[in-house]
């Protein structure tokens, strides 16, 4: 996938990154293998949209995200941010530009200090900008509570006494704090019932018409990443297969992963089905030594040549990549 450093238009470029993790076994805890989380995951961010990063459990999403937040240490790749290399910032070279990316998490509750009142939980980012005088916190306090459609008198309150889709409301408040660029949304509606999932969605979409937001947006749900996304990357056993406008991704689907995840949507109107068969067999073990493509034991048109040679993500469309020897003849 052709990068555009120079670009203004892109706030985020990731570009092969790479995070493999170790298994240790026996008493010496001998390295016996690698896990490898995110093997070669490229893609951009424009500024001001969102980019929803979709796939099964396990497959990579989350690392992905630690990886740009400077989280986890790279093995290879890099990531651009606002045209700038990051990859090899140590922590200290990373604090300036900590408060420009900021990320919502999955547990409301667990990102929350349950022995602080969420004022002081979400003040600390006013500290950080600077802000010395108490009265401007304050007031700087009340009207990011308002922007979240929270109360004001709440900020006295402790995470406890609030409800699962508050607390997400005060977790993006304390992102908000420190006035970012760019947002990371790991999963931020999978722990909430179904009616308060879509005010959330909502409450994202209207702050990033109002602050010129971009998020990236982490899920395993595709009406939801359809509904809030610009572009889509969808990812299996730490791969992109597909990445294109969430359009493309919906009308016209290249790789059998991502026509067999919407197919698995539910319809209202049950006639209007893709035509996927069913995966051959079960996930098979990310820790395992695989030539060619990852996908080819759960692929129903697997061809020999699947198995033995490396797929490339290459180009079928504008903007649109895909991962898959079949797609790209077809294309």
């Amino acid at each position: 996938m052709k990068s555009k450093n120079g670009n203004n238009h892109i706030i985020l470029c990731v570009k092969d990154l790479k995070k493999y993790f170790p298994i240790r076994r026996g008493f010496l805890q001998k390295i016996s293998g690698w896990v490898k989380a995110v093997d070669g995951v490229s893609f951009e961010i424009k500024r001001g949209k969102t980019m929803g990063l979709v796939g099964e459990s396990g497959c990579g999403k989350t690392t992905v995200a630690r990886l740009i937040l400077k989280l986890l240490a790279l093995d290879e790749g890099k990531i651009i941010y606002q045209g700038l290399d990051i990859s090899g910032f140590s922590e200290k070279d990373m604090k300036p530009h900590r408060k420009e990316i900021q990320i919502v998490f999955q547990d409301p509750f667990g990102s929350l200090n349950p022995r602080m009142t969420v004022g002081l939980s979400v003040e600390e980012g006013l500290r950080i900008l600077g802000i010395k005088s108490h009265r401007m916190r304050k007031a700087r306090l009340e009207k990011l509570m308002e922007m979240v459609g929270m109360s004001p008198d709440s900020t006295d309150r402790y995470p406890h006494e609030f409800s699962g889709g508050q607390r997400q409301r005060i977790g993006i408040a304390r992102a908000l704090s420190v006035e970012p660029s760019l947002i990371i949304c790991d999963e931020p509606i999978s722990a909430l019932d179904v009616s308060i999932q879509a005010q959330i969605i909502n409450l994202l979409k209207d702050l990033q018409d109002q602050l010129g937001l971009s998020y990236l947006f982490i899920s395993h749900d595709l009406n939801v990443v359809g509904y809030l996304c610009n572009t889509i990357a969808v990812m299996y056993m730490g791969q992109v297969m597909e990445y294109a406008s969430a359009e493309d991704i919906f009308d016209n689907p290249h790789h059998p992963y991502t026509r067999s995840l919407l197919a698995a949507i539910p319809d209202s109107k049950p006639g209007k089905k893709l035509d996927v068969k069913l995966p051959k067999e079960d996930v098979p073990d990310s820790s395992a030594t695989r030539r060619g493509c990852k996908y080819r034991s759960m692929c129903s048109i697997e061809a020999p040549r699947c198995r033995k040679e490396k797929v490339l993500f290459e180009k079928v469309g504008e903007g649109h990549f895909v991962r898959c020897r079949k797609a790209m003849k077809k294309s």
